[in-house]
């Protein structure tokens, strides 16, 4: 009874050191590949979120801003008092703000969790093929990223359009 009835685990079968050695190498490549294949895979969401964050903006804005130019088109029409409308203007350009502001902290974080992703990367390759086999990012790099992209599109949008609203909109509506 106290004997195993696998033999892979029984007393008598015992593993020299040697073979031992072998099969705890090959545990660790195969984790070392799983591993692998998991932050590749975390790579390619991170950089597919950053679309689908992009997206997000592009959406919510472009309904913000147009209701923002219904309210200024149609204020009158709907007997709300000139004060009335231009605090709801400002109220939706501040939504608009808000959602920039979470969709740009979105991508930077994103951008931060790739870094991270790869850097795990390289150790991974370091170890498992060779030291250099894959380069470490550089946070230098930066202007080659598309986020950095994204997030000075979000920017230079946001900016325009509390230019525009206090240019052209809010001083009409009196």
């Amino acid at each position: 009874m106290g004997e195993s009835e696998n033999p892979e685990f029984s007393t008598d079968a015992r593993a020299t050191g040697t073979e031992a050695a072998t099969d705890a190498a090959a545990v660790r490549k195969e984790f070392a590949l799983e591993r692998y294949r998991y932050v590749l895979q975390q790579i390619h969401a991170v950089n597919e979120n950053a679309h689908r964050f992009l997206a997000i903006y592009q959406t919510l804005a472009t309904a913000l801003v147009t209701a923002a130019l219904a309210l200024f088109v149609g204020y009158r029409k709907w007997d709300l008092a000139a004060a009335t409308a231009r605090g709801g203007v400002i109220g939706l350009l501040t939504l608009v703000t808000v959602v920039a502001a979470f969709t740009g902290t979105l991508i930077v974080v994103g951008a931060l969790a790739w870094l991270d992703y790869r850097h795990e990367e390289c150790d991974i390759t370091d170890e498992v093929v060779g030291p250099g086999f894959r380069k470490r990012p550089r946070p230098g790099n930066f202007l080659r990223w598309y986020e950095t992209y994204v997030l000075l599109f979000i920017l230079v949008s946001v900016i325009t359009m509390w230019v525009l609203a206090a240019s052209f909109l809010l001083p009409a509506m009196r």
